[in-house]
């Protein structure tokens, strides 16, 4: 009998991709195939790639170089957005053998009958037009929660994306479907679930392979708070003009979601969310937040910002600087302008240059250091619920409460994949929180 093959996978960009690489896997496993880590020596490796920025497309071939070092004969397959975007230019790269686009990658074992290496990359890839299906999917890689997708594509047409013409239209796994996947997750003892798509606030369009709204995405929350076993539910991101006052008002008296939102700006000047094409104003954004705060005045919200988009004049970025400095708002996630092929804002005047680029992202970073500063001290003497990660760093268990606040202890793998109360009592010098126990835990 043939030793048994053996598979790697590499994920990067959202957790969106995360969950579907974790779908992927467990269908080379149902084929018989043994998953190791990309650093292991392995007979295939799967690569799952993102273009959101052009940092993620230089990091393919560092990747598929390190794959071939391990087994210079491996298999190697690229899958996701960029091999959607781009796939004859990642078929091209050394040793990539083939190149999947976003019908075919749920398929892929139907690719690899034959493991011989390829002279050149063998492309099956699809008119964008025909994503048009959905495909459900959810991670389990991580003991303590995992990624649940509920909605992929997107109907939006911001100017500096290139989402849509990756990922195709808004459309929505069936509600019953979530449910059971939900249920599922929750029967592996995995304690919280994460709700990932490319624009989860449009959920509901596309549930049944048609247009119009089957449910609404309050309605979406609203069921998946019924499925017994699960102890936390957590929004990743939801457009500002999506997130409803209902929609808060519910997750402020629900009984599993958590008081944690992430909600991407852009840009903090109506002139640039003009220039975006973003679905809202400033304005909105205020209300988002004031919202928020308002019934559940310790959320954690988390921001996602672009410097560098072009006519970004010193002005302009000083008026997002200087809006986020007063907006009651708990981090950052900046994200630098790059240039994307077939997308409007590659024609728009006023090029910011990349120097300036990378002084305004630092400038962010650093604000944004300073807001989960100031997060965290107003946290201080509050009582909350710790759940602990998997992963002893630097001998230190770390764990997150309910609202994102990042707390450590000495590791214990007792403590691992467990919900416990405690009371927060300091900042350490790593700018995460110390804790006392409420209830000191019985572990072994």
């Amino acid at each position: 009998m043939s030793a048994q093959k053996k598979v790697a996978f590499y994920t990067l960009g959202c957790k969106l991709n995360f969950s579907e690489t974790s779908t992927i896997a467990r269908s080379f496993q149902n084929e018989g195939f043994d998953r190791v880590e990309f650093d292991e020596v392995a007979d295939i490796y799967v690569i799952n790639t993102c273009s959101v920025t052009d940092n993620a497309d230089k990091r393919f071939k560092t990747i598929v170089k390190n794959a071939l070092k391990k087994n210079e004969n491996a298999f190697l397959i690229a899958i996701g957005c960029y091999a959607q975007l781009k796939p004859e230019e990642l078929a091209a790269v050394d040793g990539v053998d083939l190149v999947l686009g976003a019908t075919e990658k749920f398929k892929v074992t139907d690719y690899i009958n034959d493991l011989s290496k390829n002279e050149m990359g063998e492309v099956h890839s699809c008119e964008i037009e025909e994503a048009d299906f959905y495909v459900g999917s959810y991670s389990i890689g991580d003991r303590t929660r995992a990624f649940l997708k509920v909605q992929d594509g997107c109907d939006y047409k911001c100017t500096y994306c290139t989402i849509p013409l990756a990922r195709g239209i808004s459309r929505s796994d069936e509600l019953q479907n979530v449910l059971k996947n939900a249920k599922e997750i929750s029967e592996k003892g995995i304690k919280e679930i994460v709700l990932t798509g490319v624009n989860i606030g449009d959920y509901g369009k596309g549930e049944f392979g048609n247009k119009k709204h089957e449910h609404t995405f309050l309605e979406l929350v609203q069921a998946l708070d019924t499925v017994e076993g699960i102890h936390r539910l957590r929004i990743s991101s939801i457009e500002p003009n999506l997130l409803t006052n209902e929609t808060i008002d519910f997750v402020a008296n629900s009984n599993s979601f958590v008081p944690h939102f992430h909600i991407p700006l852009q840009s903090g000047s109506d002139t640039l969310l003009k220039l975006m094409k973003r679905r809202y104003l400033r304005e909105t954004y205020d209300n988002r937040v004031e919202a928020i705060k308002n019934t559940m005045p310790n959320a954690c919200i988390g921001v996602d910002v672009i410097v560098g988009f072009p006519g970004e004049t010193d002005a302009l970025f000083l008026e997002t600087y200087n809006y986020l400095n007063q907006l009651d708002i708990s981090y950052l996630h900046v994200f630098t302008y790059s240039e994307r092929p077939n997308t409007e804002a590659v024609e728009m005047e006023g090029f910011v240059p990349l120097k300036t680029r990378n002084k305004r992202s630092k400038m962010l970073r650093g604000l944004s250091v300073k807001k989960r500063r100031a997060f965290y001290e107003s946290q201080l003497g509050n009582e909350s619920v710790v759940l602990f990660e998997s992963e002893n760093k630097e001998g230190f268990i770390h764990g997150f409460t309910e609202n994102y606040v990042k707390v450590k202890t000495p590791w214990n793998p007792a403590l691992v994949n467990t919900l416990h109360p405690i009371k927060l009592t300091n900042i350490d010098e790593d700018g995460m929180v110390r804790f006392d126990w409420l209830k000191e835990p019985s572990l072994n």
